[in-house]
C-alpha cells in the first residue's frame, strides 16, 4: 500500500500551511532524511524531510498551493518493489486536494453532458471546485481550470470535463482586460503569506480579547552608554568577538528585573495565573514575511556577550527563514525595540499568551532636571503593555522601577 506523505504540523499554532516548493519530482527515489519540499508555516519556511524511503510516485498538491490543512495527504510514496497499480486504490481513498473543502464525488462513467451555449467565466475571487484527478490532468494538459465548465455536483470540475476541454471542447471565454478607468487609483497586491495571515489573526485576537493597559517610564542612558563603549573597546577580536548593543543591555535588564519581580513573568489561563520559573525573553524581529519572536532562554543567567551573540544569530536566522520551532516557541516576556528607527515612544500589542511586552524607543538628548538644576541627558522612553487579568498595575509599576534602576546603574547588571 503506498505511503501517504501528510502536511505536517511544524509549529504549535499551525492548522494549515502552504506547499511553497517541491524539491523532488515524481518518479525520483528518496531516502529517509531527504528534503522533499519546502513548507511555509505560520512562522517560517521550513524543509520537509522524508521519513520513509521509496519512490515519490505521485504529487497530490501542486507547488504554491495554500491553505492545506495539517494531516492532509500531499504525496504518495511507493515502497521498493511495490506495483504502481496500487496508486489507483490509494488515490480513490485520498481526500480531496486542499484547499478545496468539498469531498471528492464519484465520477460515474457517463457521456459529457450538454453545456450551456454561453457559460460565464468565474467572477474575481471565485473558488474553483475540482477533483484532485481533474487538477492533475488540467496541469499536464496546460489548461486553465478557470476556463473549464464543471459538470459535477455544484459545478465541480471532474475528469470528463478536463478531457472534453483537452479534445477541443468549449472553454469559457474570458473577458478582455480593461485598463484602469479611475486615475490615481492604481495599486499592486502582495499575496498574504501563511505567516502574515496568522500574525493578523493573533494580533487581532490579542487586541480584542486581552485587556491591555500601558505604563511608560523614562530611563537615563548616559552611564549605560559609557559602559557600553568601554566593554566594546575591550572586546576580543576574531573568534569570540562581540559588540554589545543597547538592546542587549535592555534584554539583560528585563531578565534581571523579572528575577526581582517574578509576578510579571506570567500568563493568564481560565483556571489559574501561570508564573514561570525560567526567564525566557522573546525578541520582536521584523522579517520580510512579518514579525517573529525568537527566544533567548534563561536570559537572566547569561552575560551581555552571550546575549549579544545569541540575539544576532537568532535575528539572522529569522531573516533567512531558518528558525526552528524550538527557537520561537514559548517565552514569558517580549521586547520590541524601534529605537534604531528613531521612534521616540510607542505602545506594542501583547504577544499571546504572554502578559507583558516592553516597547523601547530611541535614546535621545533631552533637557532634564538633575539636583535641582537643568541639564542635558540621553533619555530612552519605554512603554510596558500589560494584560490586566494576570498582572496588576502595581506589579507592572514595580517591574518598570526595577528595570529603570538596572538601566541607570548598569554596573549592577555585571554582578
Amino acid at each position: 500500500m503506498p505511503i501517504q506523505i501528510l502536511m505536517p504540523a511544524l509549529s504549535p499554532t499551525m492548522t494549515e500551511g502552504k506547499l511553497a516548493k517541491w524539491l523532488k519530482r515524481e518518479g525520483e527515489v528518496v531516502a529517509g532524511g531527504d528534503v522533499i519540499a519546502e513548507i511555509e508555516t505560520d512562522k517560517a519556511t521550513m524543509e520537509l524531510e522524508a521519513v520513509e524511503e521509496g519512490v515519490l510516485a505521485r504529487l497530490l498538491v501542486a507547488a504554491g498551493s495554500e491553505g492545506i490543512p495539517v494531516n492532509t495527504p500531499i504525496a504518495l510514496l511507493l515502497e521498493e518493489g511495490e506495483d504502481p497499480s496500487a496508486l489507483d486504490e490509494a488515490l480513490a481513498q485520498a481526500p480531496a486536494q486542499a484547499p478545496t473543502p468539498a469531498p471528492p464525488s464519484p465520477e460515474p462513467a457517463a457521456p459529457v453532458p450538454k453545456r450551456s451555449p454561453a457559460p460565464q467565466p468565474p467572477s474575481p475571487g471565485h473558488r474553483l471546485f475540482a477533483s484532485p484527478l481533474a487538477r492533475r490532468l488540467a496541469e499536464r494538459a496546460g489548461l486553465d481550470l478557470g476556463r473549464i465548465q464543471g459538470s459535477g455536483p455544484k459545478g465541480r470540475i471532474v475528469k470528463r470535463d478536463v478531457e472534453a476541454a483537452a479534445t477541443g471542447g468549449a472553454l469559457i471565454a474570458l473577458p478582455a482586460a480593461t485598463p484602469e478607468a479611475i486615475p490615481g487609483e492604481g495599486y499592486s497586491e502582495i499575496p498574504n503569506t501563511t505567516m502574515r495571515k496568522v500574525i493578523a489573526q493573533r494580533l487581532m485576537a490579542s487586541k480584542r480579547d486581552i485587556p491591555h493597559f500601558y505604563l511608560t517610564i523614562d530611563c537615563r542612558l548616559d552611564a549605560l552608554l559609557d559602559l557600553r563603549r568601554e566593554l566594546n573597546a575591550k572586546a576580543p577580536q576574531g573568534e569570540g568577538a562581540y559588540k554589545v548593543s543597547i538592546n542587549d543591555f535592555v534584554v539583560r535588564a528585563v531578565a534581571l528585573a523579572l528575577r526581582q519581580v517574578p509576578a510579571a513573568n506570567a500568563t493568564w489561563t481560565e483556571d489559574a495565573v501561570r508564573r514561570y520559573r525560567d526567564i525566557d525573553v522573546a525578541l520582536a524581529v521584523a522579517t520580510p514575511g512579518g514579525l517573529i519572536t525568537p527566544v533567548i532562554r534563561n536570559a537572566d543567567n547569561k552575560g551581555l556577550a552571550d546575549i549579544s551573540r545569541e540575539a544576532k544569530e537568532l535575528a539572522a536566522r529569522a531573516h533567512q527563514g531558518k528558525l526552528m520551532p524550538e527557537d520561537y516557541q514559548g517565552g514569558g516576556f517580549t521586547v520590541s525595540n524601534l529605537g534604531m528607527f528613531g521612534i521616540k515612544e510607542f505602545a506594542a500589542i501583547i504577544n499571546p499568551p504572554q502578559s507583558c511586552i516592553l516597547a523601547v524607543g530611541a535614546g535621545e538628548r533631552r533637557p532634564v532636571v538633575s539636583d535641582g538644576a537643568l541639564a542635558i541627558a540621553t533619555v530612552m522612553t519605554c512603554t510596558l503593555s500589560v494584560d490586566h487579568r494576570s498582572v496588576d498595575g502595581a506589579i507592572g509599576a514595580e517591574f518598570l522601577a526595577a528595570f529603570k534602576g538596572l538601566v541607570e546603574d548598569p554596573l549592577t547588571m555585571l554582578l
